[in-house]
């Protein structure tokens, strides 16, 4: 570089006495909720902009055939997971691949695209990624050299990758004295707490592996670094653990602190419900309870993303599920997790496939936000697919693009948008592989080839291979964000961005998805704005000024820096 499907389809019988959220009133959290709604129309704070168009941009595939062909397989330990990792390792700006694969070795492959021409993988064969097992990955600066790691999920010992650069890798587990384990896992997030030299890591577990047949969770575990130190204290157990798919540490009440959401699989479990850990620094996580204002919720939970969908700076969780899925909004007063779910108000519910005639309950697995037609407004994808052969969910169970309107609703378009599969979706990733601007997808299907479509904008996709020219929608941005050690990456920050009056915020996390995530360039579409203005909340509470960011750029904000560093990438 140069430089069950539903809670209200449950027995109400199951559920526990009503907390606080019981004693709001029906009235009272109606008008949460329709306060919530309006804001849905604008997206952001400012002025209403009015009705748009709603533009579909096109997509040609381009990694079925010979440039990508990682297949991720397996028996039962491996119908769920299935993840991707997508970071530079090469620092050239372009965001490479490590795909998980299972009972088959895992693969990284290396970007040798073209950027605004073509996508382009190549595989980068090496013992030390080559890991059998694995069930997903994420990117994390870990020891705080400036060069991105990887964490390795598996079905049995996690490893821990520290990167050498140039797309190289070297176990690290003993040396940062991580104890790997020897559980199922299926989920990770990461949070940098105040004073510590190395991040704190959470883990998601799934069955225990060697007696699936007594059905037992596994619990999840917690490490945090010794005091000040460089290297872990023994695990923490989080006790009780419901079979985890997904976790992400959020400041889901913009206090400062990152708690740690987790979504879990209630197949295994009648206990087992939604959770939310309060993470604060030198004492001992423990659970938000009823009268703190987090309600029960049971889900079949594969997945977890987070936006402001609002506009009311606090971050909306979108939780995937099999039947409908949960977009939820907070309306507690400060510091209460009450939520309440806007999914059939914004058109999210995807319960049911939209295509292919199977009406039977879906199975959604991996969500991501991004804007794909760069209109200003948020789009959501989720990638979806039968958990191996269950006859009452849907064979035919197509992923779903959903692109944000002006009006504050979703609308389905992937089938305008050409990313139709009925293969068994798995992790995905909605990522500038080429840096034109422009949000492709990769998507990581059970025992196919990862499928990965380049995004062409308004060009046309008849005649297209992996190569030609994208046509730009609207104006875009790419951030990325740079800080001292140990937090180079600054996770945990809140970006805030004034966009033709308007003001939107996005947090800066690790963690969420199911079974990988993404760590690199922050994608902001613009709609047809020339420019942003652009300030950094950095995870300690400073905040930077307001700087002035020109289109179509990709901008290194450094913390202290008088300008952000602007980044020409060619090849």
């Amino acid at each position: 570089m140069t430089s069950d499907r539903h809670d209200a389809q449950q027995d109400p019988a199951r559920h526990d006495p009503p907390g606080r959220l019981g004693m709001l009133g029906r009235g009272m959290l109606l008008g949460a909720l329709l306060g919530a709604v309006s804001l849905f129309a604008v997206a952001a704070t400012g002025p209403d902009p009015g009705p748009a168009p709603l533009v579909t941009p096109r997509y040609v595939e381009v990694g079925a055939g010979d440039q990508v062909r990682q297949v991720y397989a397996g028996g039962f330990t491996f119908f769920v997971g299935g993840g991707v990792a997508v970071f530079d390792c090469d620092d050239d700006g372009l965001p490479e691949l490590y795909l998980a694969g299972g009972e088959q070795p895992a693969s990284l492959l290396r970007n040798d695209s073209r950027p605004g021409t073509s996508v382009r993988f190549t595989p980068v064969p090496d013992p030390a990624t080559d890991l059998v097992g694995v069930t997903g990955a994420y990117p994390l600066d870990i020891d705080g050299d400036g060069i991105l790691d990887l964490v390795v999920l598996r079905v049995g010992e996690n490893v821990m990758l520290r990167g050498l650069g140039d797309c190289r890798f070297e176990r690290a587990n003993e040396a940062w004295g991580i104890d790997g384990g020897d559980a199922w896992t299926t989920a990770f997030s990461a949070t940098f707490e105040p004073g510590e030299q190395r991040p704190t890591l959470a883990f998601g577990n799934y069955l225990d592996p060697d007696d699936t047949d007594r059905a037992t969770c596994q619990d999840n575990v917690l490490l945090r670094p010794e005091p000040g130190g460089t290297t872990y204290a023994p695990p923490i157990a989080l006790s009780p653990s419901w079979c985890t798919l997904s976790l992400l540490f959020s400041d889901w009440d913009r206090s400062g602190r990152r708690d740690l959401r987790v979504s879990n699989d209630r197949h295994y479990s009648r206990e087992g419900e939604e959770q939310l850990w309060r993470i604060e620094p030198g004492a001992a996580p423990r659970l938000y309870t009823r009268e703190e204002g987090f309600e029960h919720l049971r889900i079949w939970g594969m997945g977890i993303a987070s936006h402001d969908v609002t506009g009311d700076g606090r971050p909306e969780v979108f939780l995937t599920s099999q039947g409908d899925n949960k977009l939820q909004t907070l309306v507690g007063e400060a510091g209460r997790p009450t939520y309440v779910d806007l999914a059939i108000t914004a058109g999210v519910t995807a319960h049911r496939p939209h295509l292919g005639g199977d009406v039977r309950p879906s199975t959604a697995w991996h969500p991501a936000f991004g804007d794909v037609n760069n209109d200003g407004f948020i789009d959501l994808f989720v990638s979806k697919g039968n958990v191996e052969a269950q006859l009452d969910h849907a064979e035919r169970d197509p992923s779903n693009l959903l692109l944000g309107t002006a009006e504050g609703r979703f609308e389905e378009r992937s089938a305008q948008a050409g990313v139709v599969s009925y293969g068994r979706g798995r992790g995905a990733a909605l990522v500038d592989l080429d840096l034109d601007g422009l949000l492709d997808l990769v998507e990581v299907q059970r025992e196919e080839p990862v499928r990965v479509w380049r995004n062409l904008g308004a060009g046309s996709a008849e005649g297209r291979a992996a190569t030609g020219p994208s046509e730009p929608l609207g104006t875009w941005l790419a951030l990325r964000l740079a800080d001292g050690p140990p937090n180079r990456d600054a996770i945990g920050a809140w970006v805030e961005l004034r966009i033709d009056g308007r003001t939107r915020v996005i947090e800066h996390t690790v963690g969420g998805g199911h079974a990988g995530g993404h760590l690199g360039w922050i994608h902001v579409g613009l709609g047809t704005a020339g420019h942003a203005e652009v300030r950094v909340h950095w995870p300690d509470g400073e905040t930077g000024p307001w700087q002035r960011v020109e289109a179509a750029q990709l901008a290194v904000i450094e913390r202290g820096a008088g300008a952000p560093r602007l980044v020409e990438v060619t090849r």
